[in-house]
C-alpha cells in the first residue's frame, strides 16, 4: 500500500500534480505506479537494476561525448550511476514486477532515481527538475522500448555465469561419484522392472554427461544475448538519437561490463522479437526436466531405508517427519524438483508472454524479465546445495547392489546368442514360476554346464559392450 506521509513535494508531469513523499528519491511517474500497481508486491531483481542503470550510465557519457549533454549533468548522472552500481539507493527502486505494459514505470522509476540523486550531486534538492530532468536528460536519446529489452539482456549475461558454475560444479560431483562407484555392480532397471546388470558408476556418469551438455546448450544460448539493439529508441528507426549513438553505446556498454557485446543486425527485430529469450529460458527448462529426471531417480535408488530399493544412502541434512521419530527424506532432492517445477512455470510464462507482442514492440517484457531472472537465480542457488548437500555425501550400499543384480532375471539377456531369444524366454518364465534361479534351471535342464555358466554369468562383463558365448 501507499503510505501517508506528513512530509511532501509536488511534482507535476502530463496528467496533473501530485504530492509525493519529501525524502523520495523517485518521482511522479513511479508514485502513480505506486497506486496504480499494487498488485504482488514483487520488486525487480537486483541485476534487472543494475543492467537498467548500466544503460543510463553509457547514454549519459555517450550523448557528453558527443556534445549533445552538458558536462556537469551528464557526470552528476554518471555519479549517481556509480553509487546505485555499488548498491546504494536499491530501496528506491519500487515498482511492482505487474506493471504497466513494456516498462515504462521501471523505466521512468530509474531515470527520476538518477535524476534526484544528480540533482543533489549538483547541489539542488529532490524535484528540481530545471536542474535535470528524468525524460530530457537521465532519458536522453533512449526509449523504453529500447532500454528494457537491452537490460534484459546484459542482466541475463551477467547472471548466467553463476549458473553455468553451478551446473559444472554438479556435473564434476557427479563424475567424481561414477569413478568412486565404477566397481559397485547392480540391477538395471527398464519400465521400472529388472534389466540386465549395470554399474553404479555408469549410472552417475550418465548423469554427468548429461550436465555437461545442459552446460553447453546454455552457455550457446546465453551468447544470442550480445547482440544490443540500443538505439532503436521507440520503433526501431532511432528517432532522436544521434547516427553515432547505437555504436558508442555498445561499445560503451561493452567497457563498462567488460564483455564484449555487438549492434543488432536489424533494430527491428531486436526489437519485436523476445526469441533470445524463450531460446535462453527453453534451454533451462530443458536442464530443469533432466534434473527433475535425475532427482527422481535419487529418491528412487535411495528409497526405504527397509522396504525400498535402498541402494544408495543419501546424507541425513535434517530430521524427515513431525511424528515418526527416526524418519529421514530426501529433502535436497525434493527442494530441487520444487526449484524446477518452477522453472517450468516461469519459462511457460516467457512462452507466452514472448508470443504476445504485436507490431513494433512486445509490451509484455517486464513479466519476462523477471521469469527469465528468476529462474536463472533459484537454479544457480539451489544446485551448489544440492551437490554440497546431497550428491558429495552419497554412500552405496554393495551388498544390496549385488544381491539386485544377481536376483534379476534379466541377466538371462547373456544367454540370446547362446540359447536364442524364445529358448531363453523359457528359461525366464520358469524360473519366475518356480521361484528357482536362472542358474539352477540351466543345471536341472542341461542346457549348459557349470563351467559354461560360470564364464557366462560373470555380472562384471554383462557391463561392457560385447557378445559373451560360452566357447
Amino acid at each position: 500500500m501507499v503510505k501517508n506521509y506528513i512530509q511532501t513535494r509536488t511534482e507535476q508531469d502530463s496528467l496533473g500534480k501530485l504530492d509525493i513523499p519529501a525524502d523520495a528519491y523517485y518521482g511522479i511517474q513511479t508514485f502513480r505506479a505506486l497506486q496504480n500497481f499494487q498488485v504482488s508486491g514483487i520488486k525487480p531483481k537486483k541485476s534487472y537494476i543494475l543492467a537498467t542503470v548500466q544503460i543510463k550510465r553509457a547514454a549519459a557519457k555517450v550523448n557528453k561525448n558527443l556534445g549533445l549533454l552538458e558536462k556537469d549533468k551528464a557526470d552528476a548522472i554518471i555519479a549517481a550511476a556509480d553509487e546505485v552500481l555499488q548498491e546504494k539507493l536499491l530501496e528506491w527502486f519500487v515498482v511492482d514486477v505487474f506493471q504497466a505494459g513494456a516498462g515504462t514505470s521501471h523505466n521512468m522509476n530509474t531515470n527520476e532515481i538518477l535524476t534526484n540523486r544528480a540533482i543533489e550531486i549538483l547541489g539542488g534538492s529532490k524535484g528540481e527538475y530545471e536542474v535535470i530532468h528524468p525524460n530530457d536528460h537521465v532519458n536522453m536519446a533512449q526509449s523504453t522500448n529500447d532500454v528494457i529489452p537491452t537490460a534484459i539482456r546484459l542482466a541475463a549475461v551477467h547472471d548466467i555465469p553463476l549458473l553455468l558454475k553451478a551446473i559444472k560444479d554438479l556435473q564434476q560431483e557427479f563424475q567424481r561419484k561414477a569413478r568412486e562407484f565404477d566397481s559397485v555392480l547392480k540391477s538395471g532397471r527398464t519400465h521400472l522392472q529388472d534389466a540386465v546388470p549395470i554399474r553404479l558408476g555408469q549410472e552417475f556418469g550418465g548423469w554427468a554427461a548429461n550436465m555437461g551438455k545442459h552446460y553447453h546448450s546454455i552457455e550457446q544460448a546465453m551468447r544470442s544475448c550480445l547482440e544490443l539493439g540500443i538505439g532503436g529508441t521507440a520503433a526501431g528507426t532511432g528517432l532522436n538519437a544521434h547516427h553515432q549513438y547505437r555504436e558508442l553505446m555498445v561499445q560503451m556498454l561493452s567497457e563498462q561490463l567488460n564483455i564484449q557485446f555487438y549492434p543488432a543486425k536489424d533494430y527491428f527485430e531486436a526489437m519485436q522479437s523476445m526469441r533470445q529469450f524463450v531460446e535462453i529460458s527453453g534451454t533451462i527448462r530443458n536442464l530443469s526436466q533432466d534434473l527433475i529426471r535425475i532427482a527422481n531417480d535419487l529418491r528412487l535408488l535411495s528409497s526405504g531405508p527397509k522396504t525400498g530399493l535402498a541402494e544408495i544412502q543419501l546424507p541425513a541434512v535434517q530430521p524427515g517427519s513431525s511424528i515418526m521419530p527416526g524418519k529421514v527424506n530426501p529433502v535436497m532432492a525434493e527442494m530441487l524438483n520444487m526449484v524446477c517445477f518452477q522453472v517450468i512455470g516461469c519459462d511457460t510464462t516467457i512462452l507466452f508472454a514472448s508470443q504476445a507482442g504485436q507490431l513494433e514492440l512486445n509490451v509484455m517484457m517486464p513479466v519476462i524479465a523477471y521469469n527469465l531472472l528468476h529462474q536463472i537465480e533459484i537454479l544457480a542457488n539451489a544446485l551448489p546445495r544440492v551437490t554440497d548437500r546431497c550428491i558429495r555425501g552419497i554412500t552405496a550400499d554393495l551388498a544390496r547392489c549385488q544381491h539386485y543384480a544377481e536376483e534379476s532375471v534379466s541377466i538371462a539377456t547373456i544367454l540370446n546368442p547362446v540359447l536364442g531369444y524364445q529358448k531363453t524366454a523359457k528359461v525366464v518364465q520358469e524360473s519366475l514360476k518356480t521361484g528357482l534361479s536362472i542358474r539352477e534351471i540351466l543345471i536341472r535342464k542341461k542346457l549348459l554346464t557349470i563351467s559354461e555358466i560360470d564364464m557366462l554369468f560373470d555380472l562384471k562383463k554383462m557391463t561392457e559392450p560385447g557378445m559373451h558365448r560360452s566357447s
